[in-house]
């Protein structure tokens, strides 16, 4: 890739030709300010916030949406520029309501930051409120479209990254907000509940349905067993919350933060991602024995399992019956841990800290429920657990580790790579092969699997039989998949989705980041996890093994069936047709 000259405030830089402006200044070091510009998705330069001189150019350039070229001439500090961008941002203010201090993203909100750098204060006449839009249909999220900045990055994510559409922008001029169609509650749409809406909205217009003050006020009441849950990737994001580098692994710190809330104990889901790739891939077994169905599915995702029941019925009798990893240690804390510790069920809470806001959705399913109870009762996510530490003046980055609470707490490398795309195929496939040859793996990393590409596809040797395999990750790219294979252009016998972008590492409850390389660096971070393990095959983990032996007896048993497993629903709203070419 060819190199260009420029200047940016009188000093001469030499950048990548395919750069835009904003780009080239990131990369110089040198401040601009945007709002509606967000390194993972493609610029528009409709808030007008980024706007830089450009010798020759007659009016200022969006700097995000223009590209560089050799020998430009930038200047970004000039008076013509700053009182441009006081003046679209004053223009945002007066259609903003002031009610900071109670907003959810008080104190992680873009505009904020801009309002309070530039010191912008109110040069317009406040206008007529937005025709108010709040919809807290969701489990998952709470719109709030009054505090909307027309910034247009949820649209965007849900289109180019999740390929949904759930959202577009509707009315003109000051009217102009991101709508469902029809005006519909976004429960009522096809929405999936994945909340990259929420993780790219730079202001308080699109949130996660926070439960942030119920589990304070359960924290101070105490009145029952707290018991709380981490998914494999938190411990690699929620640092973030903290100035700590994107990437950094703190799970030590979270565990001692979450003792230091008033948790009574502290587990890892990990251990449950274990046991779900003892039922997933003991099930996989099942199907190459029996013959099918073809594709199996993986299920633990939450807002995949929206999908194919929303858009994808077809392919329901596909899905692998395993509950998530969450919803498998919840039901666990309310029959096997509380048998060993004498507490009663009904006195346990089971709190869980996903990356994830369709985990608030998966919550509610009736099918989750364990004697008329919730197998699991609240979901934080990882930035509501950040705000949750906060509140309560934890200092995160300076606590000592702490380790998990046992037997429900230990885990394997395989586990932790549930957290990044390809992480559950390659874990499944570490224990299916052991466990169906009886023979142990040449080599423990599925290299083929990992990666960002959209869609990957692989063929492993399964002892002379060749399985055809596929991992598709980001709403978008499923769905290429998905039809792919409905058009019968492609077989598989073993696919993984995660409908987030890179899996869960970039699931919609993560904090929120403009650092374009903070999915690599999470990414690198699960993995280092893994390499450091001194256990990384999901069936060598003793306290699994253990479990087996005191309660489930074997993978699919009656009892694993009864809290392991679950059954979908056709929530569809037209009848698709099933394509032969998959059966």
């Amino acid at each position: 890739m060819a190199n260009v000259l420029i200047e940016i405030n009188g000093k001469k830089y030499e950048v990548p030709s395919n750069v835009s402006i904003v780009e080239a200044c990131n990369i110089a070091g040198v401040y601009v300010p945007t709002l509606c510009n967000h390194p993972r998705l493609e610029p528009t330069g409709a808030c007008r916030v980024c706007v830089v001189e450009v010798e020759g150019a007659r009016n200022l350039q969006p700097a995000c949406a223009t590209k560089v070229q050799d020998g430009m001439k930038i200047k970004t500090k000039t008076d013509r520029v700053q009182k441009a961008v006081k003046f679209n941002l004053s223009l945002l203010l007066s259609r903003h309501p002031k009610d900071c201090m109670t907003c959810e993203s008080n104190g992680r909100c873009e505009f904020q930051d801009l309002i309070y750098r530039y010191e912008v204060k109110d040069l317009f006449p406040a206008e007529e409120k937005v025709s108010a839009v709040y919809d807290d249909s969701s489990p998952a999220i709470v719109r709030d479209l009054e505090k909307c900045v027309v910034c247009g990055r949820c649209v965007r994510a849900c289109s180019e990254l999740q390929g949904m559409d759930i959202y577009s922008m509707v009315e003109r001029g000051f009217e102009t907000l991101p709508q469902t169609a029809f005006e519909m509650p976004v429960y009522e749409t096809e929405c999936i509940s994945c909340g990259q809406c929420s993780a790219f909205c730079p202001v308080g217009a699109i949130t996660e349905n926070s439960n942030v003050r119920r589990v304070l006020e359960e924290l101070e009441r105490h009145d029952k067993v707290l018991v709380v849950q981490t998914a494999p990737a938190t411990r690699v994001a929620i640092g973030e919350e903290f100035g700590l580098e994107p990437g950094s692994i703190s799970t030590g710190k979270m565990v001692a933060a979450l003792r230091r809330l008033g948790f009574d104990y502290v587990f890892d889901t990990n251990f449950a991602a274990d046991l779900t790739i003892m039922e997933e891939g003991s099930e996989f077994l099942e199907r190459l024995k029996n013959g099918g169905p073809f594709p199996m599915f993986t299920s633990c995702c939450p807002a995949w399992i929206n999908m194919a029941e929303k858009i994808y019925p077809q392919f329901l009798k596909n899905l692998s019956s395993c509950k998530s990893p969450h919803q498998m240690l919840g039901p666990l804390v309310k029959t096997y841990f509380a048998k060993k510790k004498g507490i009663d069920p009904e006195k346990i809470l089971v709190v869980s800290i996903m990356p994830c806001t369709a985990k608030k959705d998966d919550i509610t399913r009736p099918q989750h429920k364990i004697e008329d109870m919730p197998g699991v009762d609240i979901v934080l996510t990882t930035r509501e657990l950040g705000k949750l530490i906060k509140i309560k003046k934890i200092p995160y980055a300076s606590l000592p580790d702490e380790e998990y609470d046992n037997p429900l707490g230990e885990s394997t490398g395989a586990a932790a790579i549930f957290g990044v795309t390809g992480g559950v195929m390659e874990a499944a496939l570490r224990t299916a092969y052991e466990l169906g040859l009886g023979k142990p793996l040449p080599k423990v990393e599925f290299t083929s699997v990992r990666g960002f590409e959209g869609i990957k596809e692989a063929t492993i040797d399964f002892d002379g039989k060749k399985l055809k395999v596929a991992v598709a990750h980001g709403g978008a790219n499923v769905r290429k998949l998905l039809d792919k294979i409905v058009a019968g252009e492609a077989y598989y016998d073993f696919i993984e989705i995660m409908a987030c972008p890179t899996g869960c590492i970039g699931g919609g409850g993560q904090p929120k980041s403009l650092d374009k390389n903070v999915l690599v660096k999470r990414m690198e971070a699960i993995y280092t996890i893994d390499e450091r393990s001194t256990i990384r095959k999901s069936h060598e983990n003793p306290s699994i093994k253990k479990l087996y032996e005191e309660f489930l007896e074997h993978p699919l048993s009656h009892v694993s069936h009864e809290l392991l497993h679950t059954t979908y629903v056709d929530r569809s709203k037209k009848t698709k047709t099933y394509n032969h070419a998959m059966a």
